[in-house]
């Protein structure tokens, strides 16, 4: 099988950015290059320990999505990007460039987007094991036998790796599609998706794991009980 990597650009640099923030690492003319630094120890890890046949990088632009038009609130409630992270970016393409990784991005299209379709593709061709390199809980609905989540270690631990009876555990469910129905009924606010109110992660989890999905649960709300009937309904 060929060893295909897929990195979320974009979330990996803010999560090199932040994990620094309180001791973030200069230049000798006082630029901070600690995004920089994160993001090119995860590429030299890869490369190194994983041994990849096919690599790539996935960026987002600023560009309004088809979500944005479903949902005019999406993501409305994050802050500017940071200057320093911002200053960031064009020396982490520049970064991939000189190791030759190609970067992909799309007017009107997500991280996300890219590597899901690539992810499918891959799938479809049947000789890739992908790796979809990211802390992105969304990512979860895309695992597979032969793809999984790549998430790079924090505070000096090791890389964590969810394949499909990780997930399954992780999240209590059958089959990685349940992801975005827990997701649904819990929300997203680093997204700025509402979910439905008083509903949580536990509770989410547990209406998953005895109906199935969202559209079982709206099938059934006569058998709902109690406060979950009337917040559902």
């Amino acid at each position: 099988m060929q060893r295909l990597f897929l990195l979320d650009g974009m979330a990996l640099a803010y999560r090199a950015h932040f994990a620094l923030i309180r001791s973030p690492i200069y230049t000798s003319k006082g630029v901070n290059s600690s995004a920089l630094y994160g993001f090119t120890n995860t590429i030299l890890t890869i490369l190194e320990s994983e041994k990849p046949t096919h690599l790539a990088v996935a960026f987002d632009t600023r560009a309004p999505t088809p979500r944005h038009q479903i949902y005019p609130a999406y993501k409305a409630n994050r802050e500017e990007m940071p200057e320093d992270l911002a200053a960031a970016l064009p020396s982490i393409k520049r970064l991939c460039k000189a190791f030759r990784i190609p970067i992909l991005e799309l007017d009107g299209y997500e991280a996300d987007d890219i590597i899901g379709t690539l992810t499918s593709q891959a799938e479809k061709e049947g000789c890739f094991e992908t790796f979809m390199v990211t802390p992105d809980k969304d990512f979860g609905q895309l695992v597979s036998e032969h793809c999984v989540m790549w998430k790079p270690g924090r505070k000096g631990k090791e890389r964590e790796i969810i394949d499909l009876p990780a997930l399954k555990e992780l999240w209590q469910i059958e089959n990685p599609d349940q992801v975005i129905d827990i997701l649904g009924l819990m929300g997203d606010a680093s997204d700025n998706i509402p979910g439905v109110p008083g509903v949580g992660e536990k509770t989410a989890k547990k209406l998953i794991a005895e109906w199935g999905s969202v559209d079982r649960i709206l099938e059934n709300t006569d058998s709902l009980k109690g406060k979950i009937q009337e917040r559902i309904i």
